[in-house]
């Protein structure tokens, strides 16, 4: 198999690693290469994205295969590319180190030492990848924790000196971020680009093969709103730069070092909207920057290219969701957790001192773990035998017994209105608050302490893709499936006006329907799951007229039986996420932030469930504070969720719940359910 390493070259030259990934080495051209003019070459980016620490097919919440899922398969996908292609170059494109039950156990639950290598990054390691970017969720378990497992000495405040820091166990391979910088240094926090001296094999013109170097420059960049979501870590820390802005100052370096190829690494989606350095999704402004070649995109959890998507996103003008081009540059989304591979194929032709690329043979694809008639591909057995020691770990943490539950808590009808998976979340959060300001803060004593939460997982990766913590023994993988996410506790001082307002943004979740319309309507818009906050508690009712635009569907908003004032002030209990700016929100941009705990929601939630015990739906999971208000409509209006679970609609007192198709037809084991507005 052809080298997926540095150049030989280079390094029998004796160039440094670090002087290698970061500068380059040798002349800024290929010209002293003892290759033809008019040799070709075959090379092919493989893109993963948002692994989120999903390594094998494995769901630690409900402790059962996935196979939709996991590195492991993913895993074969390279192995087969690998197997087609002459040669490769294996990139992530970040959110790699957080996402589920084994990245949490291993950065907070017993962290991995200085000396060991992430589980996540050691399988990558042994996979050969060659370079990676830094995603928005490298940065939830803070910055003294990314530097350790990223072997990297930042230079930020916090932190000892970089002379002082320990070397550590990280990739073996360089991770580019240009637009996030050090405050104390005013330098970037890791290095802003690598050039890697990739070694091909290639045809020279008279048809025999040679062996040569191309330069291929990657470049990263993070959201820039990673400083409003992880704020308590970031904060006076570090700052970022439009990408947009360090695109331009940095590809120019990169082309002047010699780059034959520039790979831009972008941990954002595509976004045509005037643009600003503090964007979420600064990808199509990219494209546009003199001198991209391909670009490796992520953080939507989309597909791209893909000939039949709906998402906005890639039907944007100059967007080719057929090629994969973005105003004209071969593009590449693989999706997340593993679930797809990218892949773009270049032909490349030596011309005497650079490589060139023949762009009307670029190929590119987004290939999936998931066979033509629904079977997956299989594992890749080394993956797992890698990680048994940390898997088995967090298999034994996680079934951790806390207490019982009367109910099976889920999420499947969460945005029809059971409160199941959702009231007890929002009880422990109360309770920790109430708690909290009773003891530290008198002068808050008399205000009211509500608290919201959100259906984390309802529905967006398929029928699998909901809370289900089934009657009977609770453990700590349930009360993380409960709460997915590694946030901490926060509590924000609201006013009722702000309620109001915090509400009809959740209710965006929801489109807007036509009652006189005679044919199907689909009630759940694309508005995130995890951003439809809602009340359970009986002290607060309202009501969500989907009928009216948005911004104006929250009627009868009531907080003890009386309408509630805009001037009342509440605290109301959430996460750092939402408190700091987190889904944009109205009003919560981290100002009205009453107390930043230090404690994880999710620990909250495991501690209230150790206290109480015996957790029951009449105590824990019937408080529905919010109801759709009822409409007479000429059609159907319809939503999607798991197949065969109208039982569980039933058990929590919904009415009008109809499952009208068991397969919905969309491929990701949804069933397609009705609801009677009207009851």
């Amino acid at each position: 198999m052809p080298s997926t390493t540095y150049s030989r070259l280079e390094l029998a030259a004796g160039c440094l690693l670090a002087s290698l990934v970061l500068h380059g080495c040798g002349s800024s051209n290929n010209n002293s290469q003892n290759i033809p003019t008019g040799t070709k070459a075959t090379l092919a980016l493989l893109e993963t994205t948002d692994l989120h620490t999903n390594v094998v097919s494995y769901d630690y919440f409900k402790l059962a295969e996935d196979k939709s899922l996991g590195f492991e398969r993913t895993a074969t996908l390279i192995n087969q590319a690998r197997q087609e292609f002459p040669n490769t170059l294996l990139l992530d494109n970040g959110d790699t180190i957080q996402g589920t039950a084994l990245s949490d156990y291993q950065a907070i639950v017993n962290p991995v030492s200085c000396s060991q290598p992430l589980a996540m990054y050691k399988v990558m390691n042994a996979a050969g990848f060659e370079g990676g970017g830094i995603g928005n969720h490298e940065f939830n378990y803070g910055l003294p924790f990314l530097s350790q497992v990223t072997g990297n000495r930042f230079n930020v405040d916090g932190l000892a000196d970089p002379a002082a820091q320990p070397t550590c166990k990280g990739p073996s391979f360089p991770q580019v971020l240009a637009n996030v910088n050090s405050v104390k240094s005013n330098a970037p926090l890791f290095q802003p680009y690598a050039i890697i001296n990739k070694t091909v094999t290639a045809t020279g013109p008279d048809g025999k093969p040679v062996s040569g170097t191309v330069k291929v420059g990657i470049i990263g960049f993070t959201p820039p709103t990673i400083m409003s979501w992880d704020k308590r870590w970031l904060d006076g820390k570090v700052y970022t730069v439009g990408v947009k802005e360090a695109a331009e100052k940095y590809i120019p370096e990169m082309r002047a070092k010699g780059a034959d190829l520039v790979v831009v690494i972008s941990h954002g989606g595509l976004d045509d909207s005037s643009y600003s350095p503090t964007m979420e999704n600064g990808s199509y402004h990219l494209s546009k920057v003199a001198g991209v070649d391909a670009m490796l995109i992520g953080h939507s959890h989309q597909i791209f290219p893909n000939a039949t998507s709906t998402v906005s996103q890639f039907n944007l003008p100059g967007v080719d969701k057929v090629a994969g081009t973005v105003n004209g540059v071969p593009t590449v989304m693989a999706n997340y957790w593993g679930k797809h591979l990218g892949v773009i194929k270049f032909d490349l032709t030596y011309d005497g001192k650079t490589w060139t690329i023949d762009k009307t043979k670029t190929v590119v694809q987004a290939r999936s773990t998931q066979n033509a008639d629904k079977s997956y591909v299989a594992v890749d057995p080394t993956v797992a035998a890698a990680i048994a020691t940390e898997h088995q770990a967090t298999i034994d943490y996680v079934k951790t017994p806390i207490g019982s539950t009367d109910f099976e808590m889920s999420s499947y009808f969460a945005d029809v209105g059971d409160p199941g998976a959702i009231e007890l979340v929002n009880q422990a959060q109360a309770d920790y608050v109430a708690k909290y300001v009773a003891a530290n803060l008198p002068q808050y004593a008399a205000l009211p302490v509500l608290s919201v939460s959100a259906p984390f997982k309802s529905g967006f990766a398929g029928g699998t893709d909901y809370t289900d913590v089934q009657q009977g023994n609770l453990a700590i993988n349930n009360a993380a499936d409960l709460y997915l996410y590694p946030n901490t506790l926060y509590a924000v001082k609201v006013t009722g006006a702000d309620i109001r307002n915090w509400l009809e943004t959740a209710a965006k979740r929801f489109n807007q329907i036509d009652p006189a319309k005679t044919t199907q309507q689909e009630l759940v818009s694309s508005f995130p799951g995890y951003n439809f906050d809602m009340f359970t508690s009986p002290d607060i009712r309202y009501e969500i007229d989907v009928t009216k635009p948005v911004g104006s569907r929250i009627a009868n908003l009531k907080y003890k039986g009386v309408a509630i004032d805009p001037a009342k002030e509440f605290i109301v209990a959430t996460n750092n996420y939402r408190a700091s700016g987190g889904g944009s929100f109205p009003g919560l941009d981290g100002s009205k932030t009453l107390y930043a705990s230090p404690d994880a929601n999710r620990d909250v939630l495991i501690q209230y469930i150790k206290t109480a015990k015996a957790i029951t739906r009449a105590a824990n999971g019937s408080d529905r504070s919010w109801r759709f208000t009822p409409v007479t409509t000429a059609g159907q209006v319809v939503f999607h969720s798991a197949p065969g679970k109208q039982p569980l609609a039933q058990a929590a007192g919904l009415a009008g719940i109809t499952q009208l198709q068991a397969d919905d037809g969309s491929g990701k084991s949804l069933a397609l359910y009705a609801i009677d507005l009207s009851k």
